[in-house]
């Protein structure tokens, strides 16, 4: 079937969108976005692949579902669009990040510009009815995510792969470690940031590993 995506993702992954289960999938999404609110937009579900290429990647993040309240989901985990309000995980995300690396809070949650630098900003189900987290699961979005994080591993060398919390944990299963690094720790929700996400240091962490395999670090 013909679906909108950056090209070098389109190439990567067009077996999978002629299967029968993204095919079901699709016509989940079509039927949800026509007959309720559904988050993000329909033209920014694949937002996190159009605006990091494949073969641009460097870093992974994942999420588990899109912001599910109004304005905020914009097809990149965590993040949100500038005048936007930062929900509290991304905020702890960038106290995290100036911990860590010295660099100042900035004053929106837009992180296309982490993507536009190599960072998939990736959540498991790239949909969301509005005010009912976690209601497209299930519908086959989580396959098809499993298949774009086994094929980075297995078709790209010396990426970083940044897993907050067990649902994301689980997915290491997925990464091959000896040719990947895989950063893990507790999510940086309220209620469990202090249980090791602050101090887990993955962004110096992250761009050590970029640089030492001849790679640009992330300017976060």
């Amino acid at each position: 079937m013909n679906v909108r995506i950056e090209p070098g993702w389109h190439a990567e992954l067009a077996d999978i969108f002629d299967t029968p289960e993204f095919r079901h999938t699709a016509e989940f999404v079509r039927d949800s976005y026509a007959r309720s609110t559904v988050y993000p937009p329909a033209g920014k579900i694949f937002a996190a692949f159009d605006s990091c290429p494949f073969d641009k990647v460097k870093v992974v993040i994942l999420g588990q579902d899109p912001y599910h309240g109004p304005g905020q989901a914009n097809g990149l985990c965590f993040s949100v669009n500038p005048g936007v309000r930062m929900p509290p995980s991304l905020v702890n995300i960038f106290k995290e990040i100036s911990d860590d690396t010295g660099a100042p809070i900035p004053t929106d949650g837009d992180l296309s510009r982490w993507a536009a630098q190599g960072v998939l900003l990736l959540n498991a189900t790239l949909t969301v009815e509005a005010n009912r987290a976690g209601s497209h699961q299930g519908q086959g979005w989580e396959q098809f995510t499993d298949e774009v994080i086994a094929r980075l591993s297995r078709d790209r060398d010396n990426l970083v792969f940044i897993l907050w919390g067990s649902y994301a944990i689980r997915k290491s299963q997925l990464i091959d470690r000896s040719k990947h690094l895989i950063l893990t720790s507790p999510h940086p929700s309220p209620l469990s940031a202090h249980r090791g996400f602050f101090g887990n240091h993955h962004f110096s962490r992250a761009n050590a590993y970029l640089s030492a395999h001849g790679k640009s670090p992330i300017v976060w």
